[in-house]
């Protein structure tokens, strides 16, 4: 196996885990998970009421019991255009290929216990491709304008490192244009910022500081504020890892809180997840999506550890599938496939009846393609450069 399909394979499988894990505890306080379960959440568990076909505000999805969610579907989607057109994607793509597998391709829904579109299960937000590219013909550059700002986008961004493998600033731009069919403001920076972190993470003995590097190099405005108080804060928890022990669970409720305040002045959903605040998912240019700085935060916390930081975000509650997809994408990213838990992974591809390691090798296949492609552009534009800038003339006037 190819590194490109190993590290492809860790980071569609360590996403689509966290996703699953944390979909049983979405929407819900620490506070909540913790009496809900006994105590902290371990591994996978099962749907928050035993009735979830009727449950408010739940119904009518069957979350836990190692089912997937819409984070993954999504995800899988996007494989698939990538495996299409074997280049780089933009905002057109998403119109012309993206949309037409959420209406015109039913699909196990693992959620929904049924074979239906893809648009029968995703959130307002992402039926807002459908409305606006579809329906509206709205061009696909701007076609996220207008959509509540949320992780929509970012949640399935996890690809788009992928196909630029080593090169988180062209993760960033491609993140940029294809999501910009989808979000705007913050929503779409984060799925840029994600993208980076991704293609940082997947790069040959890449490290977390490089993945810490790449997001301050391309975030802006308040994604990047977010990302560093959140750094920041986590800079003195010594809970995991201190002498070679893992961390208490009052350390890891410690670290929750120390991560929740760091990020709720850019958060504008507010503290309460399910009563959200007057300017909630608003564009701003202060504003960051919670998600991502509080992946990040947990990673670091965890010395990029991917159980302990999924877990951290299972039991941090609020969205916690996204947050625990962005954390796994990336620690899987950095420590291979081996890192993602076997006994959770079959698990979940079982319960959910998808092969997500197939997925992942899927976009190795295709992220090869891209990058050969890649390099030989690269190439020609060396010979160009040569052309129009010869080395001597280029350094001329430099001091020596």
């Amino acid at each position: 196996m190819s590194w490109l399909e190993e590290r492809s394979v860790a980071v569609i499988t360590g996403a689509a885990v966290g996703d699953a894990l944390g979909g049983a505890t979405e929407g819900w306080t620490p506070e909540q998970i913790e009496e809900r379960h006994g105590g902290r959440v371990r591994g996978i568990v099962g749907p928050w009421y035993p009735n979830w076909q009727d449950a408010r505000p739940i119904a009518p999805y069957h979350k836990g019991d190692g089912h997937i969610t819409d984070d993954t579907l999504m995800t899988r989607a996007l494989v698939e255009v990538y495996a299409k057109r074997r280049e780089h994607l933009d905002a057109y793509a998403m119109a012309e290929d993206l949309v037409p597998l959420m209406i015109g391709e039913p699909r196990w829904i693992p959620e929904l216990e049924s074979t239906v579109l893809l648009l029968q299960r995703v959130f307002l937000a992402e039926k807002w491709l459908v409305a606006r590219l579809h329906y509206g013909h709205v061009d696909p550059r701007e076609a996220g304008v207008g959509n509540v700002v949320n992780c929509g986008a970012a949640m399935y961004a996890a690809p788009i490192g992928l196909a630029n493998a080593g090169d988180p600033r062209g993760a960033y731009a491609e993140a940029i244009d294809l999501t910009g069919a989808h979000q705007s403001s913050y929503g779409r920076e984060a799925a840029g910022v994600f993208a980076a972190m991704v293609a940082a993470s997947v790069a040959p003995g890449a490290t977390l500081d490089d993945v810490v590097v790449a997001a301050f190099d391309v975030a802006h405005d308040g994604t990047a504020a977010a990302l560093h108080a959140v750094v920041d804060a986590v800079a003195g928890w010594t809970g995991s890892g201190a002498g070679g022990r893992p961390a208490t669970d009052d350390e890891e409720r410690e670290l929750a809180r120390l991560v929740r305040e760091a990020v709720a002045p850019y958060d504008s959903v507010g503290p309460e997840y399910r009563q959200m605040s007057m300017d909630a998912r608003r564009p701003s240019r202060t504003k960051s999506i919670e998600e991502l700085p509080v992946a990040l935060g947990l990673l670091l916390a965890h010395r990029g550890d991917y159980r302990g930081a999924v877990l951290a975000a299972v039991n941090y509650g609020r969205d916690a599938d996204s947050i625990a997809v962005m954390a796994g994408a990336i620690s899987a990213g950095l420590g291979g496939s081996g890192v993602v838990p076997a006994e959770w992974l079959d698990e979940v591809e079982s319960a959910s009846k998808m092969d997500v390691r197939e997925t992942g090798r899927l976009m190795a296949s295709a992220a090869a393609d891209i990058l050969r492609a890649d390099r030989e552009r690269a190439l020609t534009r060396l010979v160009a450069l040569d052309a129009v800038a010869p080395a001597d003339v280029a350094t001329a006037g430099e001091p020596a």
